[in-house]
C-alpha cells in the first residue's frame, strides 16, 4: 500500500511541474522586468529534473522489490502447504505405528503369561523329579540290604548243601526272592518314569527358551444346512439300502436299529453313488466338543448342525460288517480335502480302540499312528497316554497317539491363532512332520465297504 502511494505521488509530481512553468508564463505576460529577472536558472532546472530521475529510479527499484516480495510470499505459501501435507502423512504414520505397538504389547503380555505358566510347570516337574530320585535311593538301599541277606542265606545254603534244608528256610528264601523281584520291577518302573520326566523337563525348557526369545524380540519392537432332496437309485450303504426299501430318498435324520441294538437317530446323507452315515460334523463352533467320557460315549449336539454321534452308536454301526470311514475337511481358505480308511472300532471294554488302514484321498495320512489307540477324554485317559494326557492339554476327545498331531474334536477357533500351543488345541489335521491344516469345517462319515474299495 505504501508502495502504491509512493508511485501515485511520483506521477502527480511529473504531471504538476510542467504545468506550473507554463501557467506562470501565460498568467503574467505583463510582469515587470524585475520579476522576469527572478526566473530559475538553467542549473536549478537541471537539478530539479535530476531529482525527478532519482525519484523514478527509486520507484522502479521499489516496484521490482515489491514484485520480488510477492514471488517470495507465493513460494513461501507453497512450501508451507507442502510442510502441512508432510505433517499429515507423519500423523497418519504415527497413528499406525501406535496401533502396531499396541498389538505387539498385547502379544508380549500373552507370551509373558505363557512363559510364567511354563516356568511354574517346570518347577513342579523338578520337585517331582527330586521326589522320585529320593524314592529310588531308598529302594536302592533296601535292595542292597536284601542282597546282603540273600548272600548270607546263600552262604548258609552252601554249609547245609549235604543236609536237608528246613521248610521254614525255604519259605524265607522264596519270600526274599519274590521281594527282590518285586523291588527290581519297581525300580525299573521308577527309572522309566524318571527318564520320561527328564524328557518332559527338557521339552519344557525348550519351550520356555523359545518363548523367552519371542518376548525379547517383541520387546525390541515396542517404539464359518447342507443340500438335501437328492434322489437315489442304488445306494450301497446297508442303512441307506434299508431306508431306500422303506421309500426314503432324501438326506435327513432317520431312526435306525442296527445289530438289534436300541433304536437311535442318525443323519443319513443320500447319494446316487453311495450313502453316508454322518458320525461327526463341525462348521460353526456352536457346540462345545470339550466333553466328558460319558458325553462322548452317548453322543451330543444337534444332528442337523454340529454333533458327535456317540462311541456306542458308532460301534453298533461298524459291527455290521466291513466299513469305510471318510474324512471331509475344509480350511479357512475354503480349500476342501478328503481321505478314506478301512475302518473298525473296538468294544467298550477296549475303550473303543481304533483300527484304520489308509485307502485313498488328497489328504496326507495323519491317522496312521492312531490305529490300535484307545479313545481318550479329559476325564478318562487311555493306557497309551497315561503320562502326556493329550485330552486334558489339547481339549476334546480323540484317539490321541501323540499330542499335537491330529484332533478333529478340538476347540473351534474362528481365526488362526497366533501361538502354536493354542493352535494345537484347535481343530487341525497333521501328519507327523508334514503340513498342518487348521480347519473351518469337518465331517466324518461311514459307509459299507464295496468290492471297488480294494480292501483287505
Amino acid at each position: 500500500m505504501k508502495l502504491l502511494c509512493l508511485l501515485l505521488l511520483v506521477a502527480s509530481l511529473e504531471a504538476t511541474l510542467p504545468t506550473l512553468d507554463t501557467s506562470d508564463k501565460e498568467e503574467y505576460p505583463t510582469l515587470p522586468s524585475q520579476v522576469l529577472t527572478q526566473t530559475p536558472t538553467p542549473t536549478e532546472a537541471k537539478s530539479r529534473f535530476a531529482m525527478l530521475d532519482d525519484v523514478r529510479l527509486l520507484a522502479n527499484g521499489l516496484l521490482q522489490l515489491g514484485q520480488s516480495l510477492r514471488e517470495f510470499v507465493h513460494k513461501t505459501k507453497a512450501q508451507i502447504n507442502d510442510i502441512f501435507q508432510k505433517l499429515n502423512i507423519f500423523d497418519r504414520s504415527f497413528y499406525q505405528l501406535s496401533v502396531v505397538t499396541s498389538e505387539i504389547k498385547e502379544e508380549e503380555e500373552e507370551l509373558k503369561k505363557t512363559t510364567n505358566f511354563l516356568k511354574t510347570n517346570n518347577e513342579e516337574i523338578k520337585n517331582l523329579s527330586l521326589e522320585i530320585n529320593s524314592k529310588i535311593n531308598n529302594i536302592l538301599q533296601e535292595r542292597s540290604q536284601l542282597q546282603t541277606k540273600v548272600g548270607s542265606l546263600e552262604d548258609r545254603l552252601k554249609g547245609l548243601s549235604q543236609s536237608i534244608v528246613p521248610a521254614d528256610q525255604l519259605i524265607e528264601i522264596r519270600s526274599l526272592k519274590e521281594v527282590i523281584e518285586a523291588q527290581e520291577r519297581t525300580i525299573s518302573d521308577l527309572l522309566k518314569a524318571v527318564r520320561e520326566q527328564h524328557d518332559q523337563l527338557d521339552h519344557q525348557k525348550t519351550k520356555i527358551k523359545s518363548l523367552e526369545e519371542k518376548v525379547d524380540k517383541n520387546s525390541a519392537y515396542v517404539t464359518t444346512k447342507q443340500a438335501i432332496g437328492e434322489k437315489i437309485t442304488h445306494p450301497t450303504n446297508k442303512i441307506q439300502h434299508e431306508l431306500f426299501d422303506r421309500g426314503e430318498k432324501n438326506s435327513g435324520v432317520y431312526t435306525i436299529k442296527p445289530n438289534q441294538s436300541e433304536p437311535f437317530s442318525v443323519y443319513c446323507e443320500m447319494g446316487s453313488d453311495e450313502g453316508l452315515t454322518i458320525i461327526q460334523n463341525r462348521n460353526d463352533g456352536s457346540v462345545d466338543f470339550d466333553q466328558t467320557w460319558e458325553k462322548y460315549e452317548k453322543g451330543f449336539g444337534n444332528l442337523e448342525k454340529e454333533f458327535w454321534l456317540g462311541l456306542k452308536k458308532i460301534h453298533s454301526l461298524a459291527g455290521q460288517g466291513a466299513y469305510i470311514l471318510r474324512v471331509d475337511l475344509a480350511d479357512w481358505k475354503e480349500e476342501k480335502h478328503w481321505a478314506e480308511y478301512q475302518f473298525s472300532l473296538g468294544s467298550p471294554s477296549t475303550h473303543y480302540t481304533l483300527h484304520l488302514s489308509y485307502i485313498s484321498g488328497d489328504l496326507p495320512d495323519a491317522m496312521a499312528n492312531s490305529t490300535g489307540i484307545s479313545f481318550s477324554t479329559k476325564d478318562r485317559v487311555s493306557d497309551n497316554q497315561r503320562n502326556s494326557n493329550c485330552a486334558r492339554n489339547y481339549t476334546g476327545g480323540w484317539w490321541f497317539s501323540a499330542c499335537g498331531e491330529t484332533n478333529l474334536n478340538g476347540r473351534y477357533l474362528w481365526l488362526r491363532a497366533k501361538g502354536r500351543s493354542l493352535r494345537r488345541k484347535g481343530v487341525h489335521w497333521k501328519s507327523g512332520s508334514g503340513t498342518s491344516y487348521y480347519l473351518k469345517t469337518t465331517k466324518i462319515s461311514i459307509r459299507s465297504a464295496t468290492a471297488t474299495d480294494n480292501i483287505n
